[in-house]
């Protein structure tokens, strides 16, 4: 695991995004309008003791989220019951490509509120996925070898036919609709600041293009001010966020395939970049292995997950310095396993 600690206060923003929004910290409308949701009730969020040499560990997890496996399901669906509440949004078609979670998230929410959804699948994406969606709906396409090709197309079909692309990064020119849908993610980290008995000394917040440990992070220190340390989580072949930091603008991270897959970004979200230069203490860059090795640790507690859903605490179980008999540490288990 390699290990980076940066100045928050001392840090400049890295450049190009004085245009681009801090994340908000305005959890009440998502809470309000994603209640009329199926499922729609708060996630458990579990106290371990003397767990990764930590004195206690409060794990959110998010595994029942709207049943629909993961935190994205705030996202998406937020974007479309926030439209929902201003207009009609049955002549509505969103479109996005995905691994998985996010295109079940748009899915549902267009289920729900009554919109179409296309979602776009790579060819490496299991087939599983794509019947999950047509269950709630969707029109499934399947379009390139990987994440990126899929995402093209997607893009390309909202421009020629007039379909809402619904993202959840963001970039140049697309930055409203990203950043309505991490509004989405603030009721997670509302519940579990409810819900932790103890304010935090540490919180592992896993990050692909970053949009959950953003909305996560900015809320935590609208919360709870400077107390906690917070270690942003990146695959060592994907430190999109991390590299960029270094680099002092948003940059491209070309690397192996990890087995987080859907925390492996290459590029990251512009508002996950000026959101956490801002509010991050700290970067953990772990192996495919670590977070291997951590999965049926995490079972034996009852916390089966994905090496993506499981990459804070695999950080944490790593052997992270200053952790110690006195901290209390926060992680988020943020999908459920595939198996």
């Amino acid at each position: 695991m390699k290990i980076h600690q940066q100045s928050r206060h001392l840090s400049a923003e890295p450049e190009g995004l004085s245009d681009i929004p801090f994340p908000s910290v305005n959890a009440s409308a998502p809470r309000r309008l994603l209640g009329r949701c199926p499922d729609a009730g708060d996630t458990a969020l579990h106290v371990l003791t003397e767990f990764g040499g930590a004195g206690q560990v409060f794990v959110k997890d998010e595994r029942a989220r709207m049943g629909l496996g993961s935190f994205k399901a705030l996202g998406a669906a937020y974007v479309i019951a926030h439209a929902a509440q201003h207009s009609n949004v049955s002549d509505v078609t969103y479109v996005t490509a995905s691994a998985g979670n996010h295109g079940l998230s748009v899915a549902a929410g267009a289920q729900v509120f009554g919109a179409k959804a296309v979602i776009y699948l790579s060819q490496a994406v299991l087939e599983r996925c794509a019947t999950q969606l047509r269950a709630h709906s969707a029109e499934v396409v399947r379009a390139g070898e990987n994440y990126e090709s899929s995402m093209e197309a997607a893009q390309k079909a909202a421009t020629e036919n007039g379909w809402v692309l619904l993202s959840d990064s963001s970039w140049e020119g697309y930055i409203e609709i990203p950043h309505r849908l991490m509004e989405g993610y603030l009721v997670m980290a509302a519940e579990a600041v409810e819900q932790a008995p103890q304010t935090p000394t540490h919180i592992f917040l896993q990050a692909g293009v970053g949009g959950l440990a953003t909305a996560a992070a900015a809320y935590f220190r609208h919360a709870w001010g400077n107390e906690p340390v917070i270690i942003v989580v990146e695959p060592e072949s994907a430190p999109a966020i991390f590299n960029s930091i270094i680099a002092g603008k948003a940059t491209n991270t070309p690397g192996a395939v990890s087995n987080m897959g859907r925390l492996d970004c290459k590029e990251p979200s512009l508002i996950a970049l000026k959101g956490l230069a801002r509010d991050a203490d700290m970067f953990a860059l772990i192996s495919d292995e670590t977070a291997e090795q951590a999965m049926p640790v995490l079972s034996t507690k009852g916390l089966a997950t994905t090496p993506s859903g499981g990459a804070g605490l695999a950080a944490l179980l790593s052997g992270f310095p200053d952790i110690d008999q006195t901290s209390r540490v926060l992680c988020i288990l943020s999908e459920e396993s595939d198996t």
